[in-house]
């Protein structure tokens, strides 16, 4: 325990205890705000996330005298939020609808596509596309646990077999993990996380049998005895192909792409600008069908843009004083794989999984003296051909967790929060922050998550 004091004292020297309460100010607002003052939260949070997350900038810049972290937070933070909107603006242009019967097994297999697709389009364009159409599906009989549970399977643990499913795993692949490691040593905790969350969705889904939901008029409720699948949009899956593959042109892998330099990294703007030009033609060149059939508005990408320019900004010195701690000498000892997955895992779920992913990674590498910066150490290091073959472990233990805790919260992953915004956009009562914790991650994602951890990590059986 003592130990422990020291360790905290030293990273105060950086960053000060003070300068967290910022963003446990604005966790604690997202969580309480639209219960206790939902008016004026709704009215306000734009003003506040920004605020909060200036003030923070501001003690960085000027109190502090530190520019480095500012800049790679915000040079993150563009991407982010750039790529997110550039996907939530080509999806909202596809219109995809299913005439079936709401059964539990529909929807199971709903998912399960969306589990697959997640691996190809990332879970933020899985969860786009498929969202609504899930929400017409079950338009009748609609309930927040049926949300939550697309949240945990499409938005976050289908995303875990390629480096395009979820943003932890692609920070991993640009920082040098290969690109078919996720492939080849996730795959079988892929396949039991999807059937355990499957099989506990459907369990439950067979309760349900009326529901309290009333379908906003312009809402199609359309169920036949015959499965038919309806798409309108078809043009926008060519600017999301773009979209989706602007995420490889990054200066760091790919030599000679213009970049912005500073402090010996390169910063990427092509990117961006090629996602953002794609994002304009695809809401220039929609269909106004699609748009009109999926009640296409910019009030749910807006909420993501503004909180998250908080969270951002915020989390900043969070993540300083945990690496801080973490990294100290003393603490090598505890860089086990056990570890590391609720480490990984119980961060990610609060600080947002992909810088929380690339900060053990680094802690993990530190051990054994290598660097996340050497793309060769950080491919020897996740095939256990450096300094030592149990790396090896150590980067399943990472990335399973950053992905999979993900969905502990709506904070955890980008497309959590969008997912929230566009049900209730369409009328759904979700869960406040601490009741999706209560209700739903702790009953039921934290056993599958368990679980995985007790056969995949501590006993190594998959």
């Amino acid at each position: 325990m003592l130990n422990n004091f020291i360790l905290l004292a030293q990273a105060q020297h950086a960053v000060p205890m003070f300068l967290i309460v910022p963003f446990l100010l604005l966790i604690g607002m997202i969580a309480a705000g639209p219960i206790f003052f939902g008016h004026f939260w709704e009215h306000n949070y734009k003003t506040l996330a920004v605020t909060l997350g200036l003030t923070v900038l501001a003690y960085y810049l000027f109190a502090l005298g530190d520019y480095h972290m500012p800049v790679h937070t915000f040079f993150e933070y563009a991407s982010f939020a750039i790529l997110l909107s550039s996907l939530y603006i080509s999806a909202g242009g596809i219109y995809i609808n299913i005439n079936a019967n709401a059964t539990p097994g529909m929807n199971v297999a709903l998912m399960a596509v969306g589990a697959v697709l997640a691996n190809f389009v990332g879970t933020t364009g899985a969860s786009l596309l498929l969202i609504r159409p899930f929400i017409r599906l079950n338009v009748h009989r609609i309930k927040p646990y049926q949300i939550v549970f697309f949240i945990f399977i499409v938005s976050n643990a289908g995303g875990l077999l390629t480096p395009l499913g979820d943003p932890p795993l692609f920070i991993g692949f640009l920082k040098g993990v290969p690109f078919f490691w996720t492939l080849q040593h996730l795959f079988l905790p892929w396949i039991l996380v999807i059937i355990i969350l499957c099989l506990i969705f459907f369990f439950i889904d067979r309760r349900n049998k009326e529901t309290e939901f009333t379908p906003r008029p312009e809402v199609v409720a359309k169920n036949e005895e015959k499965t038919e699948f309806y798409v309108s949009g078809k043009r926008n899956l060519f600017w999301l192909a773009i979209i989706i593959g602007a995420i490889f042109l990054d200066p760091n892998v790919i030599d000679g792409l213009p970049h912005i330099a500073y402090d010996g990294n390169k910063f990427s703007f092509l990117r961006e600008i090629i996602q953002l030009g794609a994002a304009f033609a695809c809401y220039r060149f929609s269909s106004k069908t699609a748009l009109a059939g999926n009640q296409f508005n910019f009030h749910p990408i807006l909420e993501v843009v503004f909180l998250f320019f908080g969270i951002f900004f915020t989390m900043m010195p969070a993540l300083q004083l945990s690496a801080a701690i973490a990294s100290s000498p003393e603490f090598s000892a505890y860089i086990t794989p056990n570890f590391l997955y609720w480490a990984t895992g119980s961060l990610s779920g609060f600080l947002d999984n992909a810088p929380t992913y690339a900060n053990f990674l680094s802690l993990a590498m530190a051990k054994y003296d290598m660097a996340q910066n050497s793309v060769v150490e950080v491919k020897q290091f996740a095939t256990g051909t450096g300094a030592d073959p149990g790396t090896l472990v150590l980067l399943e233990a990472i990335s399973l967790a950053a992905v999979l805790f993900g969905a502990f919260t709506y904070i955890g992953n980008g497309p959590n929060f969008m997912v929230k915004a566009i049900a209730e956009s369409a009328g759904i009562k979700m869960p406040s922050f601490f009741a999706y914790i209560v209700r739903y991650s702790i009953p039921f994602l934290l056993p599958a998550l368990f679980l995985i951890w007790y056969l995949v990590v501590h006993l190594k059986l998959v």
